[in-house]
């Protein structure tokens, strides 16, 4: 794909209308553009580590309403870092994408490599290559370089909370080039990200197929120390965005005391924080789409993305 072309309008005026790249008809593969509002462009698989790996892709979805250069909402998707992509979770928060759209919030997805090819940190490594693209050319795609926001599910939770904790430290083990980057994180909405790989659950699996296991390459009892630099709140300090992390009250895959936990480790540092313990919701699901919740969520958005 010629991504110099790669705008795609998922919308349709005056019949349809196709973007013609390079003298070929140019189909979006994307399996999630009829989620967002009637209008939205699609910047399509941009290889943000100018490499071929398809990990290595991200997608922006810009809204046309607005005038001003637009905050961004990056979508880092769970999967246990081993598997989904940039689609994920997506299909559960329907209304909360729309509604970042229709607010004039980009929504970026990242895409990122497994921890069946790619042991940690690769995971986190990737996402802020991404975010460091997003900054870079924010020109090209009319964004606010100054109004970066992390959303993160699951696995694609903890990596935002990690990216969102350790953005003021220099950690470069966490950057491609060991560079800290310039981009600044404004906001982190964690909905159960693990923060803790000492408390969490799973934690002593001795199956290698255990998701820490292979994210790790061993037990956290094997691996203390990558143990503790994977866990978020190695991490917190005053200088920390803001925090808003949401948890299912039933969730079996992430022991709900890890966001509890790092609310009240964030809170105590004096980072604004709050945590929603949804009642008897699971790990993931339509619950956390819910309106009480979204209203949260737009609030720390419009409250510390000024």
């Amino acid at each position: 794909m010629n991504h110099n072309l790669a705008l795609k309008p998922i919308f349709t005026l005056i019949g349809c209308f196709i973007l013609l790249s390079a003298n070929t008809l140019a189909q979006s593969t994307n399996r999630v553009i009829d989620i967002f509002p009637r209008g939205t462009l699609l910047y399509d698989d941009i290889p943000y580590a100018n490499d071929t790996l398809k990990k290595h892709l991200l997608d922006i979805y810009v809204p046309t309403n607005g005038k001003d250069r637009h905050p961004v909402v990056i979508w880092i998707h769970g999967g246990a870092w081993m598997s989904n992509d940039k689609y994920a979770d997506m299909s559960y928060m329907k209304e909360t994408l729309r509604a970042f759209i229709d607010s004039s919030y980009v929504v970026a997805s990242i895409d990122y490599r497994w921890s069946t090819t790619a042991a940690f940190p690769a995971q986190v490594r990737d996402c802020n290559q991404a975010i460091e693209y997003l900054y870079t050319h924010a020109d090209k795609y009319n964004l606010d370089r100054k109004r970066f926001a992390l959303i993160g599910f699951s696995a694609g939770g903890h990596l935002a909370n990690l990216i969102g904790l350790s953005n003021d430290n220099t950690v470069k083990d966490f950057y491609y080039n060991g560079r800290k980057p310039e981009f600044r994180i404004r906001v982190v909405l964690d909905f159960y990200g693990p923060s803790n790989f000492f408390t969490l659950k799973g934690n002593d699996s001795k199956d290698p197929r255990n998701p820490i296991t292979l994210l790790l390459g061993g037990t956290v009892a094997d691996k203390p120390d990558l143990a503790r630099e994977a866990s978020p709140i190695a991490y917190i300090d005053k200088q920390d965005p803001p925090f808003l992390i949401v948890q299912g009250e039933k969730d079996e895959s992430v022991n709900p005391d890890q966001s509890t936990s790092l609310n009240t480790r964030l809170q105590s540092a004096g980072v604004k924080s709050e945590v929603i313990i949804v009642p008897g919701a699971p790990h993931y699901g339509v619950m956390f789409d819910a309106e009480n919740i979204r209203q949260r969520v737009f609030y720390y958005l419009k409250q510390y993305m000024k």
